[in-house]
């Protein structure tokens, strides 16, 4: 990882602002989310405005040059368009000529399956230079007249530069997929139903809160243990955990069945709410921009969500 970049809007919703909206109060937010307040896109702001402004920052911080970029991986649950995808929008925003574009639909799990697919391209030698985009409008997908979800989703994008090394700095990856419990977390697009079950279809995000957590604080920690068996370390060996910043309660619990220290986890919700795809870039970057985040960290990425879809990442930071 060469460069690195992120966005949030301008616009911030808070949990008092969502007092106003539906029978909520920030004290009950906090409790069972440990979110405080989101950034909201604008009406005119979509997905592709949110990569186009990471990619920005990227080359504002670190003087990036993208013209020998050769493949773009955007992971998105919200993109404006299905097609053109998000990827190729951005070949054409910045003018990047001999480039493979393609979008990942992997929900909160897309930006790390991103990071999976891209170390996967450049082990085969074909491509040297890859920009990862995980970005958000989650807001525009959102019911804000169900308190339960529209309390958790904000908007943002996070952007990272892949080259080929002699020497890796990605040391171990994880996945695992539930599709048998897909119907408890959806959007829905062109079907009625899920496996033959009914489902809305006014195309808003619908979840069912107790049944993902139950199966989050089930299945994440059993994904972390593996992954770190299988490569020889473990949750002491780790410098920081990057959990998908879906609910403190979650990662609150996953730790304490990993036995990773609360205070050795990376998280953007508090601030940012649930970004989906773009929660691990934006707690990554933050953490970057105050002095947490340094160069040889043993660093742990796990993006869990929607599918319902696993991917981890173990990887030695080296920005």
């Amino acid at each position: 990882m060469t460069a690195f970049g992120s966005y949030v809007p301008e616009r911030i919703l808070t949990n008092a602002d969502l007092e106003a909206m539906v029978d909520t109060n920030d004290e009950w937010i906090v409790q069972r989310t440990g979110i405080r307040e989101r950034r909201i896109a604008a009406d005119d702001q979509f997905c592709s405005d949110l990569c186009f402004a990471a990619v920005r920052d990227m080359q504002a911080r670190y003087g990036t040059e993208l013209s020998d970029v050769d493949f773009i991986l955007v992971a998105t649950t919200t993109p404006d368009t299905f097609f053109p995808s998000m990827s190729a929008r951005v070949q054409a925003e910045f003018g990047i000529a001999a480039c493979g574009t393609a979008d990942i639909q992997a929900a909160c799990a897309g930006f790390v399956s991103a990071l999976q697919l891209a170390n996967g391209l450049l082990l085969t030698g074909v491509h040297r230079k890859i920009l990862v985009i995980g970005a958000e409008t989650l807001s525009k997908a959102t019911d804000y007249e169900d308190r339960s979800t529209c309390i958790l989703f904000g908007d943002g994008a996070g952007a990272a530069l892949l080259e080929r090394s002699d020497e890796g700095a990605l040391l171990g990856s994880y996945v695992s997929t539930s599709g048998d419990r897909n119907a408890n977390l959806y959007r829905s697009s062109l079907s009625a139903s899920i496996d033959g079950k009914p489902i809305a279809t006014n195309g808003k995000i619908v979840q069912n809160g107790r049944e993902v957590y139950k199966w989050a604080v089930t299945n994440v920690p059993k994904g972390v243990s593996a992954l770190l068996e299988r490569y020889g370390y473990t949750p002491s060996d780790l410098d920081w955990f990057v959990p998908h910043s879906a609910n403190m309660r979650i990662i609150e619990s996953v730790c304490e069945r990993t036995g990773i220290p609360v205070e050795r986890t990376l998280a953007s919700l508090e601030t940012r709410g649930n970004t989906s795809a773009a929660s691990i870039p934006l707690a990554l970057d933050m953490a970057m921009k105050d002095g947490r985040l340094k160069n040889g960290d043993l660093v742990l990425l796990y993006g869990f969500g929607g599918g319902l879809t696993e991917a981890a990442l173990l990887l030695r930071w080296t920005l």
